[in-house]
């Protein structure tokens, strides 16, 4: 009794995961971070090579091996989350990269990808109770989930924030190199024929430019909280 579907999209590093994360702990709900699939895919992509050296998608090998892909999320008992498993090997780490963020929104823009993993995330949402963070799941996973967000911020400010992470992780990059990675993820997420990022007619836009972690959980747990005494009636 209670329990709902939350969907939350938006732009790249809006900081989706990390408010889905904490919400779904709090709320006791099934967090999916949907990102990290399709960066296992793209993973997956690079290692069987079809992504050439001029980054162009060799679609029909990619497709013609998706059988061979099998996800899951196996919780991390040091840091306390799930970890992104790509056919039974700790991706976590390796999806992360700018190796891989400079290919996902193209391999995520492919038909047969897309099907493949709205299906298995319908399937992880079929009984409520979860909170499911991405670019599509308010209007395509789950297009009657009872809360939708959308996530924004200016291209700056998310690429200042995905630069410190990077930095932090060892990577050895710039935040020019950063910066234009984020725009040209947007343009190819946003213009995409399939699924292409859009925000949900009736998904509360959420811009968190100017706003700190916990100003933004308090008031997305505040909507939540006030949807779900809703659907107890």
């Amino acid at each position: 009794m209670g329990k709902i579907t939350i969907a939350i999209d938006g732009y790249s590093s809006t900081g989706k995961s990390t408010i889905a994360k904490r919400l779904a702990s709090t709320l006791n709900y099934i967090y999916v971070d949907t990102g990290a699939m399709y960066r296992a895919v793209t993973l997956f992509a690079l290692q069987q090579g079809a992504i050439n050296d001029k980054g162009e998608v060799d679609e029909p090998t990619l497709i013609g091996k998706l059988s061979d892909v099998h996800l899951s999320f196996v919780p991390n008992e040091e840091t306390g989350r799930s970890d992104m498993f790509l056919n039974d090997e700790n991706v976590e780490r390796e999806i992360r990269s700018m190796r891989v963020s400079g290919f996902v929104s193209k391999v995520a823009a492919i038909k047969e990808v897309r099907e493949k993993l709205v299906k298995i995330q319908q399937e992880m949402g079929k009984d409520k109770g979860i909170v499911m963070d991405g670019r599509d799941i308010g209007t395509v996973v789950f297009p009657d989930a009872e809360l939708k967000l959308f996530m924004t911020a200016s291209p700056e400010t998310r690429a200042a924030r995905r630069y410190k992470e990077l930095l932090e992780k060892g990577e050895e990059v710039t935040y020019a190199q950063v910066l234009k990675n984020v725009e040209e993820r947007d343009r190819i997420d946003s213009t995409r024929t399939i699924s292409p990022l859009t925000r949900a007619k009736d998904a509360i836009e959420f811009d968190n430019s100017d706003m700190g972690l916990e100003e933004q959980f308090e008031r997305i747990y505040d909507f939540s909280q006030r949807v779900i005494a809703k659907s107890k009636g």
